[in-house]
Parts: structure tokens; C-alpha cells; sequence
């Protein structure tokens, strides 16, 4: 693939998503919805895979590009020798269908363009039947698949490809409207494209204006909600973690995981996210699928669950597609999903009652579920398990894991003192000292002063930041001075920080991937906690600027290649994002809100080791 990862914006209709390079290709579309079938791999393999191409014609000066303002619309701006003209790239919010609208806008002088599109289904796998109807749409079929397109521009085939050209002067507009139905229905309906445009800015502006978002980091914020909310399916209330699959985390590795799909891990940081911004509509409709997909017998909890809960998220890998940048293997579905993930249970908890405090409306069957589950963790907690990063070699005891189930009982607590909800709070209280004694004493390295990875170790692990933010230790503890500082000599590369080094750590897979970005906004927020607030600044500076030029963020970042990888764009660093900027800027921080420290300090805050 001639494009970069950063070379790509979202467009999306809060069901499905489409990646569009600069050089005004489309190249990732999934409908009808973000887990399904791709029409376009060429992102995952070449051209031929599907595609959807609008470009000038010959040499292109310049291009440019941006959204506008609040929304999710894009413009790509081309210059040519001949003129100038602008490609207007959206997806309406949804009617009956998924719709890719793109309108050429002629800017200046006349422009010769060109248009070309190859259909494909099953990821690139398979070639539609393609015909003309009377009134000149074109319906391609195969299957349970069907697209049509509408246009002015005389289209023809030529070898499995729908070609066009046509040229815009000054003020002219020409729309392409692509639309996605069951095969088996009518057409879809054609529309008007200039409506459908006004309409969706409506939609998106109206949106971004309930957000109580201010400061000097106001435009990185307001990119990051409106990318979340772009990645929230709207029939459910569930945030995938990206629009993309396979994209790798080290260019030419097999660390190429589907990310189409919903993790309990973000789960708390998705809600304090949303709510400190002021969408609490979407915060409850976050928590109620989070209800929703996690009830059950809490033995067959999953660490993450299909937009609508799904649970058979089962992996397989497709032969045809190279992957990008000859990154393979191309995986679809994801084996970690039905993995012990200690730490999940603590994320459920701490969401939950995040929520209550947030005055979110209580949910019926909540704390029922929270109960089950929780009675569960008090038989399981002592046993190993594959880690919040779902290393795919045998399971070990982690100590982030352990800390987080010692969140779950301690959240349960509060829930239970503050809310008038009844449980086994004396079983609780004494869980909790338990697990807590257990992680200072099996997860602490004092010859090398700080917490490990895991059990008897002395390998590092980012997420042992986060001790200080869940409340499982105070900030000025010494033991947490102690793994901030070794994590900043072991772990961080160029300013930014990596999971684990995957070098010395056995998680199952070969060495060799890029720093995880959310972790690097984790140590920018442990900054804060520590008092050191320059670096703190300047930390996030540094990974606000890794921002590609429309303001998304990917999974990871090769700091020494200078380039993102991993799925894009990673709702993860969004998330992180928007709270290490609230952290900065606001009385209410995030970080104190999950450790229930004293508003607007670290400083003299109180060990929690008990209700």
C-alpha cells in the first residue's frame, strides 16, 4: 500500500466506518455494521481487494485536508495545475440504510477528475454481479450483499472495475452516493446528496454543542469525543475499540489482532470520559451494554463482546490478503475473548459505581449482576490468568490483575456504604486486605525497588501506573515514586512508553511492537499525582503533536521509524486523551475520581487498603 496509517481519516454513521486516504481513496469500509463484512481491503491488501477512488486527474500540486468544524465530514482539498476542487467525504446518520455520500466541488479553474470503484465482499474475497438499471444506478450483488450507486457521471466496466471521468469548474458539484442493502429488498432509496450533507453537519454540530468542554485543549478534545462517538454502535450503546482489524503493531509481524469488537477494559475510563465531558445519555447507554453483555453466569464472563454482546468472537485468519504492509497474518475475530482477564471484573465494579456517582439513573438488574459475579472473583482471584494485554502464552499471576480484583471488592464497599445496597460487606472488607496484602508482598521487587509484572519477576509492566489512579496505593507512597521511575528508565523510548518489554517477557508471540500510546498518556497522568506537572505538560504535548493532521490518534507509535501502528483510529488513546487533558485542567481529575482522593490533590490522601 502506497498510504501510511496516519495517512487516513474516519468517516462513519454510529454503525459502521470508512477509512479515506488523502489521495481520496477509500479503502476500509465494513456494512452494515463495523463487525461485518468489509466491501473494501484494500487497506489490507491492494487495490484489487475493493476500493473506492475519487482523484484529479494527471500531477496533484497540493492536497490538503480537514473536518469541518464539530463534525465528521471530511474535505480534501486537491490543486492542480488546471484549478483547484474539493472532495466532501461523509456518512449520513442512519435512515433505513448505510450510505457513503462524496461530493467534487469545483474551487477553481477546471479540474479533470477521475472515478473508480471496485466492488468487493467477504473482504476482497469476492467479485459482485454488476449491472445498470433503467434510471442508470449501479447495483452490484453477491449473496446477502447487495450496493448501488448513484451518480451523473457516465460510469462504465472495464475487467471487474467501474471507471468514470468527468471534469468540475468553478461552483459545480457533483455527487456520488453509494448506498448498502440486503440483497434481497428493493433498492434502496435515492436521496438527495446536498441535503443529506446539511442535515449531517446538523447532526454532528448539535451533538459536539452538549459538551461541556473547555481550556487550552479544547480542539483535541472535542476530536477525540466526536471520534468515540463515531465509534459507539447507536443501537446498543457499545464502543468498539477501533473500525479496523489487523493492522499490525510492528510492520511485517503476526501482532496483527481484530479490534472491531467492545472491551470491559475501557470500560471505566470510557464512562469518567463521557461524563466529565457532559454526555451522560451516551455514558448510560455505555454502562447499560455493559450490563447487559456481561450478564450470565459470571464463570463464562468474557474480556470483550461483539457491538451487540456477542460472545462467539472466534479467530480466524484469511489467506487472500497480505495484510498491510505484508503484515500477516490478516485476522478476523478475536481468540482472546473468552480468556481469564482477573482485572475485568475490578473494571465492571469501578464503572458501575463510577456511574452511581455520577448521579447516572440506576439500573434495574445491576447489582444483582455485580453480586454474581462478584461472588464468583472471592473463588477465582488467587488463581493465574492472561493479563490486561492477553498474552497468548500460559497464564501467570499478574500483579495489575490482582490489584484489580481487589478494586472489585473495594468498589462493592463503597457502593454498598454510600448507595444503602446490601452484600456481604464484612467478606468484602476482609478480600480486600487479603489481595492487597497478597500484591505488596508477591508483587513487590524490593531489591529492585518497585512493583513487577507479575508474581516473582522483575519484568516491568506500564499498567502498574494505573496503582495510584485505582487507589490501591497513595501516590507518595515510596513504592509507587519507585515503579514511576523504573518504568521511566526501563520502559519509555524517546518520551513514550511501551506495554512491556516484550523482548524479555514471554507473552506468547514474537518480540517487537510500538509504544502503546494510552500508556504513555497513563505516565503523563502519574506526572501529575507526583507533583512533577512540567513533565506532565510536557508529556502530553508530545503525544497530542502524534496526532495525525486530522486529529486522530492510532493504537501505537514506532518511535523511532516516527510513525503509528496498530488499529487506527485506537478509541483507547482517545479515551486517554481526554482524561489526561481533564486531568490537567480540571478540579474534578479523573485520576482522583477512581482513587476518591481529595479534589484537586495527591498530596496527604489516605491509603486504601479497606472500606
Amino acid at each position: 500500500m502506497s498510504s501510511r496509517i496516519e495517512d487516513y481519516a474516519l468517516i462513519g454513521d454510529c454503525e459502521s466506518a470508512a477509512l479515506v486516504s488523502r489521495d481520496g481513496s477509500i479503502d476500509w469500509l465494513c456494512w452494515p455494521r463495523f463487525d461485518s463484512d468489509a466491501c473494501f481491503a484494500a487497506l489490507l491488501g491492494t487495490p484489487e481487494h475493493g476500493r473506492f477512488r475519487i482523484a484529479p486527474q494527471g500531477d496533484i500540486k497540493r492536497v490538503t485536508r480537514r473536518y469541518r468544524p464539530d463534525t465528521l465530514i471530511l474535505e480534501t482539498h486537491f490543486e492542480t495545475a488546471d484549478g483547484a476542487a474539493t472532495l466532501i467525504d461523509f456518512m449520513p446518520i442512519r435512515g433505513r440504510n448505510p450510505d457513503c455520500v462524496r461530493i467534487v466541488v469545483g474551487e477553481r479553474g477546471r479540474v479533470a477528475m477521475c472515478a473508480e470503484l471496485i466492488l468487493r465482499f467477504g473482504y476482497g474475497a469476492i467479485v459482485p454481479w454488476v449491472r445498470k438499471l433503467d434510471d442508470g444506478t449501479l447495483r452490484a450483488i453477491a449473496g446477502p450483499d447487495m450496493v448501488v450507486l448513484r451518480t451523473p457521471v457516465h460510469l462504465r466496466g472495464e475487467n471487474f472495475t467501474t471507471v468514470g471521468e468527468f471534469t468540475v469548474g468553478e461552483g459545480d458539484r457533483v455527487p456520488f452516493v453509494m448506498s448498502y442493502g440486503p440483497s434481497h429488498l428493493p433498492v434502496p432509496e435515492a436521496f438527495a446528496a446536498d441535503a443529506a450533507l446539511n442535515d449531517t453537519e446538523s447532526y454532528w454540530q448539535e451533538w459536539a454543542r452538549k459538551g461541556r468542554i473547555h481550556g487550552p485543549w479544547k480542539d483535541a478534545v472535542s476530536r477525540s469525543l466526536i471520534t468515540l462517538k463515531a465509534l459507539t454502535y447507536g443501537p446498543t450503546g457499545g464502543m468498539v475499540a477501533a473500525p479496523t482489524t489487523s493492522l499490525p503493531e510492528r510492520i511485517g509481524g503476526p501482532r496483527n489482532w481484530d479490534y472491531r469488537y467492545c472491551w470491559v477494559r475501557d470500560a471505566t475510563l470510557t464512562l469518567l470520559a463521557l461524563m466529565n465531558a457532559g454526555y451522560y445519555e451516551e455514558a448510560q447507554c455505555w454502562r447499560d451494554w455493559l450490563i447487559r453483555a456481561v450478564a450470565g453466569r459470571p464463570e463464562q464472563l468474557e474480556v470483550m463482546y461483539g457491538v451487540a454482546g456477542e460472545r462467539r468472537l472466534t479467530e480466524w485468519e484469511v489467506p487472500w490478503l497480505p495484510g498491510y504492509e505484508n503484515s500477516a497474518p490478516v485476522r478476523i475475530g478475536n481468540a482472546a475473548h473468552s480468556q481469564l482477564q482477573l482485572d475485568v471484573f475490578g473494571e465492571i465494579m469501578d464503572s458501575l459505581h463510577q456511574g452511581r456517582r455520577g448521579g447516572l439513573p440506576a439500573s434495574e438488574a445491576g447489582w444483582d449482576v455485580q453480586l454474581a459475579l462478584l461472588k464468583h472473583l472471592a473463588e477465582i482471584w488467587p488463581n493465574p490468568d492472561h493479563g490486561i494485554w492477553e498474552v497468548r502464552s500460559e497464564p501467570v499471576h499478574f500483579t495489575y490483575s490482582k490489584a484489580m480484583a481487589w478494586v472489585a471488592f473495594d468498589r462493592a464497599l463503597k457502593s454498598a456504604e454510600m448507595f444503602g445496597l446490601s452484600g456481604p460487606v464484612e467478606r468484602w472488607r476482609a478480600l480486600c486486605r487479603e489481595i492487597h496484602d497478597d500484591v505488596c508482598d508477591k508483587g513487590w521487587n524490593e531489591k529492585r525497588k518497585t512493583f513487577t509484572r507479575s508474581y516473582g519477576s522483575d519484568d516491568l509492566d506500564a499498567s502498574l501506573l494505573l496503582l495510584a489512579p485505582i487507589g490501591f496505593i497513595k501516590p507518595d507512597d515510596p513504592r509507587y515514586r519507585g515503579t514511576v521511575a523504573a518504568i521511566e528508565r526501563h520502559l519509555v523510548v524517546d518520551g513514550v512508553v511501551l506495554r512491556y518489554d516484550s523482548l524479555k517477557s514471554k507473552d506468547g508471540l514474537p518480540a517487537g511492537e510500538g509504544a502503546f500510546l494510552a500508556c504513555s498518556f497513563w505516565l503523563a497522568d502519574a506526572y501529575l499525582l507526583l507533583g512533577r506537572r512540567d513533565d506532565a505538560e510536557r508529556l502530553f504535548k508530545k503525544l497530542v503533536a502524534l496526532c495525525n493532521d486530522v486529529g486522530l490518534l492510532s493504537e501505537e507509535y514506532d518511535p523511532r521509524a516516527r510513525r503509528p501502528l496498530g488499529n487506527f483510529p485506537q478509541a483507547f488513546s482517545h479515551i486517554a486523551l481526554i482524561n489526561t487533558a481533564f486531568n490537567l485542567t480540571r478540579a474534578e481529575k479523573p485520576c482522583e475520581q477512581r482513587s476518591e482522593l481529595p479534589r484537586g490533590t495527591a498530596e496527604g490522601a489516605e491509603a486504601v487498603t479497606s472500606a
